[in-house]
């Protein structure tokens, strides 16, 4: 059963924008439904453009196979720069790429002109980051309309090899398959609607991390300020829980061994129980974590997968729209269970999750960029992940939309101020969880449901003379 929006989610859901941490999530206009543009003049501020291209015959760039080709989208500006605002996966080893279909805000792609130059580019991909130009081409959103009845065919011209070489034609082709446009709902629609999110913690309580009683441990309590994990876990939950009627937030710790026995765990419940892993507010979840810290020994490894897959358990019962899953990783470390991980985020990929990993520390977290599936599609046993779960952020850019690694020492304020520090965590962890709601909402076809009825005030009884 549905529980009803606190009434302070409801006040903040009647302002134009959200003032929680979710930019981006205006309230939407009227009007919804398919609309197929014929003959199309001016987008509407939510319709959103599904597309898929393959290739054909592209240039090989890869000396010991062909190429991994990737397509990066850019709008033109109106002083004549190209801003970025899609890029496509990679296709591993082919020079005819068919790439999955994708969706993208029409007011992204051409800032609701229809007329506006899209740049394409198309890349072969390489795992150093210096990646080869293949060649380019151009359109606009009212050429790209016209693949709704039929196939589009655009030459991949490489400027460079044109001007060298007399009898240079193209650098392959790239097809337009399919082309679409709907209205697209909101994060707010489905806020409004009665969608929950429901959101989990864990914690890393691996031996690297430091004895928790001395002042260099990222897990030291300080009588004076928050450490790390403490800045992170309230950052983040103070905002999300606005969204979680009941307040009720299992979470668990990683990597500990247990009294009295001291068997290692990967799953403990912060508040000791099983049956009921669920603290009470972000207060009852901090209190869990500084209680556990005073009773477990911090050992290891560093394992996410058990965690994952445990929230994945839960989001695989609910499939209708009405909860969403949000798991917040805190962690010191490289993970030790790299195969397992990525099997459990293919698995993850095709249920209403999200999943957040903060870094804290000064370790060198790269190693999380093989989880990143913005140039690579995550892959375990020859299965991708059926959305772009994965995101690995080192240097604050942001890049995807469905799972995000921050380093947190990125946003410690100079100054020490840790209220800065926590609001500028939590705006960049949480901007893409609105996004990350709708592209799953997006591809099960699932519609927000009408608003509950306001609450009618009751008819004041009349007044006896």
């Amino acid at each position: 059963m549905l529980v009803p929006l606190s009434s302070q989610v409801q006040r903040r859901l009647q302002n134009q924008h959200l003032q929680t941490g979710f930019p981006g999530t205006s309230v939407p206009g009227p009007g919804r439904g398919d609309r197929r543009p014929g003959q199309p003049s001016r987008a509407t501020p939510h319709d959103i453009a599904t597309m898929q291209l393959c290739a054909n015959k592209l240039d090989k760039k890869d000396f010991f196979g062909k190429s991994d080709p990737f397509l990066v989208f850019y709008r033109s500006n109106e002083d004549g720069t190209f801003t970025i605002c899609h890029k496509t996966e990679v296709v591993k080893n082919t020079l005819n790429p068919v790439w999955q279909p994708f969706s993208i805000p029409v007011r992204v792609l051409c800032n609701g002109d229809y007329d506006r130059t899209v740049k394409i580019d198309v890349y072969d991909w390489d795992r150093d980051g210096s990646h080869d130009f293949i060649g380019e081409f151009t359109t606009s959103y009212r050429e790209l309309s016209k693949a709704q009845n039929q196939f589009t065919v655009y030459e991949v011209l490489n400027p460079r090899k044109k001007c060298k070489k007399k009898k240079y034609v193209n650098s392959g082709t790239v097809t337009l398959l399919s082309f679409s446009v709907d209205s697209e709902f909101t994060f707010v629609d489905y806020i409004k609607g009665g969608t929950q999110l429901n959101f989990t913690v864990a914690i890393d309580f691996t031996a690297s991390n430091g004895n928790p009683l001395q002042p260099t441990s990222l897990h030291y309590m300080s009588p004076y300020q928050l450490s790390a994990y403490a800045m992170a876990l309230k950052a983040v939950g103070e905002i999300i829980q606005d969204y979680d009627s009941d307040k009720l937030f299992p979470a668990y710790g990683f990597g500990a061994k247990l009294p009295p026995e001291g068997r290692i765990s990967h799953q403990f419940p912060l508040n000791n129980n099983d049956e009921d892993p669920n603290c009470v507010g972000i207060e009852g979840v901090l209190e869990s974590y500084f209680q556990s810290l005073r009773t477990v020994q911090l050992y290891g490894p560093t394992y996410f997968a058990p965690v994952i897959n445990l929230v994945a358990r839960a989001a695989a019962k609910i499939s209708d729209g009405s909860q969403y899953y949000v798991l917040l990783i805190i962690t010191d470390g490289v993970i030790s269970d790299m195969t397992q991980t990525k099997e459990a985020i293919v698995s993850a990929s095709s249920l209403p999750m999200s999943i957040i990993i903060v870094g804290v520390g000064p370790a060198m977290f790269e190693a999380m960029e093989e989880l990143d599936g913005d140039d690579v599609r995550v892959s375990s046993r020859g299965r991708y992940a059926e959305r772009d779960i994965v995101q690995v952020d080192l240097t604050r850019e942001r890049k995807s939309w469905s799972q995000k690694f921050v380093p947190f020492r990125d946003y410690v304020d100079r100054s020490g101020n840790q209220v800065l520090s926590m609001a500028r965590l939590a705006k960049d962890v949480l901007a893409e969880i609105p996004e990350q709601l709708l592209s799953y909402m997006r591809t099960r076809d699932i519609q927000p449901r009408p608003p509950p009825p306001a609450n009618p005030r009751p008819t004041p009884a009349p007044e006896h003379p």
